[in-house]
């Protein structure tokens, strides 16, 4: 295996596992990194098709108060090697993310155990008026978290291609069958918080017209997308919610609609 695909690999695995706790640039979000290591291993295709299906299955994960969501990072790292570099298929690795997502959970755990420690002394530096340590104990940490995915990512690519074959192929077809299935209620639930979040009488007339415009075959997404931001402008642009203001096209407050929308939020 080339050296250089393997310090890429390794570098995503780390950004991943650092992102996890960061949320700064979501290389972390399946979508992201799965793509990175397709890119990065010479298939972006079988990459891309993973982390799209992942993200969907990832929309239903999320951490409530104490409680832990299973780790989106190792799960599309992990699920990635073995799809665009071991020769499992897209299916083999939705299928697999499910059991890895939940060990990483495990291992996330005990890393962020491990840090309260670290918090403490950095306390204590800060007491000191240390701010140097305090900066590096932050960065100590945050390197812990990028190891706690780059070492497993590190242990799948250094074992032999043919031991992880024959390991996938020896796993019973009635469990990668049920975690499948598994993983298609999950994408559900990843589903229903979409439209949830959508479900508003002046939000299910776009939803609508999303379903009838995706049935036009010449349409890319690029188009979609051109599409979507111009019925977005021109709600924005029309609607007396965002044009209180009359004549100008401004709102009530004389500044533009959206930059009114966004300094709500």
């Amino acid at each position: 295996m080339n050296i250089f695909v393997i310090i890429l690999v390794l570098l995503v695995a780390f950004l991943a596992g650092m992102e996890g706790v960061l949320d700064q640039f979501q290389f972390h979000q399946p979508i992201i990194a799965c793509t990175l290591i397709g890119i990065a291993t010479g298939n972006p295709v079988d990459g891309l098709l993973l982390g799209g299906t992942l993200q969907l299955i990832a929309l239903g994960w999320m951490n409530i108060g104490a409680a832990v969501a299973p780790d989106a990072a190792l799960a599309s790292v992990a699920s990635a090697i073995l799809v665009t570099l071991r020769g499992a298929d897209v299916s083999e690795g939705i299928a697999l993310a499910i059991p890895l997502a939940i060990a990483g959970q495990v291992l996330t755990i005990f890393v962020r155990t491990l840090t309260v420690g670290i918090a403490h002394a950095a306390d204590g530096k800060a007491k000191e008026g240390s701010f140097r340590a305090v900066e590096l104990l932050h960065l100590g940490a945050l390197m812990i978290q990028g190891l706690r995915i780059a070492i497993p990512a590190g242990i799948i690519l250094a074992v032999p291609a043919e031991l992880v074959t024959g390991g996938l192929n020896a796993i019973p077809e009635w469990l990668t069958g049920g975690l499948a299935v598994a993983g298609g209620m999950i994408v559900a639930v990843g589903y229903a918080m979409v439209i949830n979040m959508m479900a508003t009488p002046k939000l299910w007339v776009f939803f609508a017209l999303g379903f009838a415009l995706s049935a036009v075959g010449q349409l890319n997404l690029i188009a979609m997308g051109i599409i979507g931001v111009v019925l977005a402008l021109l709600y924005l642009q029309f609607s007396p919610e965002f044009n209180q203001g009359g004549g100008g096209g401004g709102s009530s407050s004389g500044g533009d609609p959206l930059d009114d929308i966004l300094n709500d939020y």
